[in-house]
């Protein structure tokens, strides 16, 4: 796993814990859902700031689509 992978996986979940007190089940489940999305996106595409992106992207729809119920 490359350093750049590791960085967004900390933010990632530092943000994830820090900024999810006042947020409602599906805004946090979105903003969990891009967290983990661009991880999986980076390591899948090598680092890549497009795969990065592309990630979050997904795993905030799929995050946002899971909190409605």
């Amino acid at each position: 796993m490359n350093s750049f992978v590791k960085v967004v996986a900390i933010v990632s979940v530092a943000a994830s814990l820090g900024a999810c007190s006042g947020m409602s089940r599906q805004d946090r489940d979105t903003a969990i859902g891009a967290g983990v999305g661009a991880v999986g996106g980076a390591a899948l595409t090598g680092g890549s700031a497009l795969g990065t992106i592309g990630g979050a992207a997904a795993g905030g729809v799929v995050g946002h689509e899971v909190g409605k119920r």
